[in-house]
């Protein structure tokens, strides 16, 4: 007799329980054969608007398009089976009005299968995040440092600094009552996002803040230390695949032009025939 042993996927409910009681661990996706990787190890995967850098070459999140989060989305949806979901919602695709962000975030769960999106902004996005909520969309987040306002901010600087920070903590308790279910605290101080942790009653998930955040969030390239080029310094690299593939890009071509490359003992044309 057979016996299903279905995973049960996490959901936006599941990760807010997890406050105050285990470290959620969220990690970016945006291929098939990486979010079966990370699958059993990860709560929530997010398939974040970096792609446009990451897997695009782009010098910023602006670019990036709906069409692009779909792709990406479908390919990471096929690969995950018990981690929640999160969509990023593009630049433009939500700012106008809550009507908009209500079309796009629904063509985005309608698409992805995903199980939640996610937005940046505090105060400003408060509104849309409860028209979004109340339409049963589910809402992550995502304040401090925002990259879609990186041209507003002058760059990716650290946010909440000084007189800063009661901005900060404002956008914090906004998107909380407008019903978000949890909330990215990027490259915000230690000291500011630790007080956001402890007010807030939804989980708070830290990139470039603070150890004590309910979970943590890192893009998988930076991660796996794709980049030779690039570190940021909250980023804590667990391999140095970057230096690798260069390092067998090398010994490939070497052995190729010097034809110690291994072929096959037959060789067959494109018909497979000997």
């Amino acid at each position: 007799m057979s016996v299903n042993t279905k995973i049960k996927a996490l959901t936006p409910p599941d990760i807010t329980e997890m406050k105050g009681k285990e470290p959620i661990v969220c990690l970016t996706a945006y291929t098939t054969p990486i979010a079966r990787m990370i699958d059993e190890h990860t709560d929530l995967v997010l398939v974040g608007d970096s792609v446009g850098m990451v897997m695009h070459g782009m010098p910023n999140t602006l670019g990036v398009t709906m069409d692009m989060m779909i792709l990406h989305g479908k390919a990471v949806r096929r690969g995950l089976k018990r981690p929640l979901l999160v969509m990023d919602m593009p630049f433009g695709s939500y700012e106008k009005s809550k009507e908009q962000a209500f079309e796009n975030a629904a063509i985005l769960m309608r698409e992805t299968e995903c199980g939640a999106v996610k937005l940046e902004g505090g105060q400003v996005m408060a509104e849309t995040i409860r028209y979004l909520v109340d339409r049963g969309i589910p809402v992550m987040a995502h304040i401090g440092l925002t990259p879609q306002s990186v041209n507003v901010f002058g760059g990716y600087k650290t946010q909440g600094k000084g007189d800063d920070s009661k901005r900060i903590m404002d956008d914090a308790i906004s998107v909380q009552e407008a019903g978000a279910f949890s909330v990215v605290c990027e490259k915000m101080p230690d000291p500011l996002a630790r007080k956001v942790t402890k007010k807030l009653d939804i989980p708070t998930v830290g990139i470039g803040a603070s150890v004590y955040c309910d979970g943590q969030i890192l893009v998988i390239d930076d991660m796996l230390g794709m980049f030779t080029d690039f570190k940021p310094k909250f980023v804590k690299r667990f391999a140095n695949l970057g230096e690798q593939v260069q390092e067998m890009a090398k010994e490939y071509a070497d052995e190729v032009k010097s034809r110690k490359f291994p072929t096959p003992d037959h060789v067959y044309d494109y018909a497979g025939e000997e």
